[in-house]
């Protein structure tokens, strides 16, 4: 059998039968089968069979039959499969399977040396930024409850195979570590003794809350016969919470409630009817009534809020690692004060965070005012305490602040990334690492690589490495080498690369010079050929406008040419081509002409209200791209200039000819004099002015032999010449 999902553990079933892989449809699939397929595929356990066509439908083809696999089966050909016939499958009946990708060994099953699965290969986990919240998340998704202790020395070291150095930044409410922000660029390598382990609570728990704000809130959830299910909350009350809060070591419940229809669970129900005096070590020595079925308008699921829960986040900055510090107690977020907030205090949050160490502690409200508890004032730690509740402090609840004064910090795991020197999405790449921006080497970097920062930076979909160095030299820390990406990634931060090092580069003509380069980021609406109209373009996610302050022909020839549309004939103003709609993305472009992008110009990004989309700039280009072949041909505008001066020419010439002739006959030297400086005068005007007039047909110019008139010659359906030819003597 295998998977074909988006890993190489989650995915729909296949089993391969005379000699055909078809999909597996097994109306008896469950979660105790599909632990065995996760184990055989040497894929962990099962973490859930998810819901419809979650995996696609494959080709059509499926096998009706049942798999199954006994414990002391120790390869998958050993299990037993039984394949009934070929046939349609209903919906849902199809084999699915999401397997957990991580695994504990060197311990007991819920405790061991942490291993994750990259492609066919594990390994261990670096512990370097290894932390509790991570931990939690990891316990939960093997079912072995919450993390007791990250902390084991060398208890479960001694191990094969390589060291991953994935860092997973978890909130700590997520179902897997795959749900968490997950960083791989620059982290350290790591030895045999410097691996991630954990002890989790263990399967004898039994035993999990769900979708709240820690693992000591939200929805509670038991493990019966290998399937987490839902405990109704009928007669549920403080009492039943208190059990609950009391098994999970969250200190006493703070209250029980009921959740909304939007956070209730789905599936097997397991528990209805609790009753509990209170005492009781664990929920399954209450009485309860025991439910595999939900009846129809019954009660619904329950939660509670534990007053021993404690957690620590950052918010209001753009990235983790930085922002507001709060606190979640007693069922509620709330923030710190500002008064005595020092480095020593800010290290202590970016430790217990597993954010490195702290580079500056901000008062005054940095990243912005919080709202609802001040829950500590006068932090007073050492740095070297574990989390912040070790510090001393007032006691909770207890200050003499406003949320002006709420502290914040910024920890040397918070990572950024720009392009300088260019705009936005053009220049030296930068990131932002310890406290400092620093240069990013070029070596061994493919496109790919470039590809991967435009779309980091909501750039578009391609990218350059520029060449010739136009965007100037660092002067900081030279942060990265050998940075690889693949094309599953969407951000630098998943990237492989060398570890951190402030003098990666071994000189300055290595750092990385960037060109987001993708045509579909800039168009022009409105006109013909996409080659005039009004001027769109893509930025953070939607079509936006130009403002026209300052634009000019420089800019709109930048533009042309960035468009392979030849030249600009004007640059206009006022949406000349209507008005757009959505965001006017910029003002005051000031480009000088010779730029090769639009992005090369300097501009000025607009967030007031300075302008309105009457203002929108637009375009007109000198040449569109080939139209579609219809049988005609559009002609460029040399072909067309040398059209115009040889017909004109000719004209002239034949015009000359015979007047000269009139003239020898008629003697009339005056009169021709007359006549070929007023002709040459308009052919003049001609190729000068191309013939722009307002009378037609109207007299020109008058001779005592000759009055002359306009004469309009038609070239095509856009163009066309006005001169002057003679008509009958006067």
């Amino acid at each position: 059998s295998r998977h074909t999902g988006t890993t190489t553990c989650s995915g729909r079933v296949e089993l391969l039968h005379g000699g055909t892989w078809r999909t597996l449809c097994d109306y008896l699939w469950d979660l105790p089968a599909a632990n065995d397929l996760c184990q055989q595929l040497d894929c962990g356990v099962a973490l859930q069979i998810p819901d419809g066509q979650f995996f696609g439908k494959g080709n059509g083809s499926v096998w009706n039959g049942t798999f199954s696999c006994k414990k002391n089966a120790k390869h998958l050909r050993d299990c037993s499969v039984s394949v009934l016939g070929r046939d349609e499958c209903p919906a849902g009946k199809d084999a699915r399977v999401v397997c957990s990708g991580a695994r504990l060994v060197n311990g007991t099953t819920c405790s061991g040396r942490v291993e994750i699965r990259h492609g066919d290969t594990w390994g261990s986990l670096c512990r370097s930024q290894w932390n509790l919240k991570a931990a939690n998340v990891l316990c939960h998704q093997l079912n072995c409850g919450y993390a007791k202790s990250i902390q084991t020395g060398e208890d479960f070291v001694g191990m094969d195979g390589p060291i991953w150095r994935d860092a997973f930044h978890c909130d700590g409410t997520e179902s897997c570590l795959w749900d968490c922000a997950q960083v791989i660029l620059g982290n350290p390598s790591c030895s045999a003794r410097e691996t991630a382990t954990v002890i989790c609570s263990g399967l004898a728990e039994s035993l999990r809350l769900s979708g709240g704000e820690s693992r000591c809130d939200g929805r509670v959830e038991i493990l019966l016969h290998g399937i987490w299910s839902r405990v109704l909350d009928d007669d549920w009350d403080i009492k039943d919470a208190h059990v609950v809060c009391r098994q999970l070591e969250c200190g006493t419940a703070q209250k029980a409630y009921y959740l909304p229809r939007s956070k209730r669970g789905i599936g097997v129900v397991g528990f209805r009817s609790v009753q509990c005096a209170g005492n009781e070590t664990q929920l399954m020595l209450c009485k309860t009534s025991r439910s595999h079925t939900v009846p129809s308008g019954v009660a619904e699921d329950m939660g509670f809020l534990p007053a021993g829960s404690r957690q620590i986040r950052l918010v209001n900055a753009t990235k983790r690692c930085a922002g507001r510090v709060e606190l979640y107690h007693d069922g509620t977020w709330g923030t710190i004060c500002d008064d005595n907030w020092d480095l020593s205090d800010a290290n202590v949050v970016c430790k217990q965070l597993g954010c490195g160490h702290a580079i500056k502690a901000f008062d005054s409200a940095h990243y912005g005012e919080g709202s609802g508890q001040i829950w500590l004032d006068d932090v007073n730690c050492t740095g070297a305490e574990s989390d912040l509740w070790a510090c001393p402090a007032r006691a909770l609840g207890q200050h003499n602040c406003q949320h002006k004064e709420d502290a914040g910090v910024l920890c040397s795991e918070f990572l950024a990334l720009r392009l300088v020197n260019g705009n936005d999405c053009t220049g030296r790449l930068e990131v932002f690492y310890n406290g400092t921006w620093g240069s990013i080497c070029s070596n061994q970097m493919s496109q790919l690589t470039a590809v991967t920062v435009c779309k980091h930076l909501n750039c578009g979909d391609g990218g350059e490495i520029a060449r010739d160095f136009e965007y100037g030299r660092g002067s900081g820390p030279t942060w990265l080498d050998h940075i690889e990406c693949t094309e599953q990634q969407s951000s630098l931060w998943q990237c492989q690369s060398d570890p951190w090092n402030a003098q990666s580069c071994d000189n300055r003509a290595e750092e990385t010079h960037i060109s987001c380069t993708d045509r579909e980021k800039l168009r022009l609406i409105g006109g013909e050929y996409g080659c005039s109209g009004r001027v769109e373009i893509w930025h953070q996610g939607s079509w936006g406008t130009v403002c026209d302050d300052s634009w000019d022909l420089a800019d709109a020839n930048v533009l042309c040419r960035q468009l392979g549309c030849g030249s600009a004939l004007s640059a206009l103003s006022e949406a000349a081509f209507g008005e757009g709609t959505g965001p006017i993305w910029l003002e005051k472009v000031h480009c000088k002409g010779t730029e090769l992008s639009l992005w090369d110009c300097p501009a000025k990004p607009l967030f007031g209200k300075n302008c309105d989309h009457k203002e929108d700039a637009a375009v007109e280009c000198s040449d569109p791209p080939r139209r579609p072949a219809t049988g005609s041909t559009r002609l460029s505008t040399p072909i067309i200039l040398c059209i115009i001066l040889g017909t004109l020419l000719c004209l002239v010439l034949a015009i000359l000819a015979r007047q000269i002739q009139r003239a020898r006959a008629q003697q009339k030297g005056e009169s021709l004099r007359t006549c070929m400086k007023c002709l040459l005068d308009m052919a003049g005007e001609c190729l000068t002015g191309w013939g722009w007039v307002t009378e037609m047909n109207g007299i020109c110019c008058h001779t005592k032999s000759f009055t002359y008139h306009w004469a309009v010659l038609i070239l095509s359906q856009h163009l066309s010449v006005t001169f002057c030819v003679p008509n009958r003597p006067c």
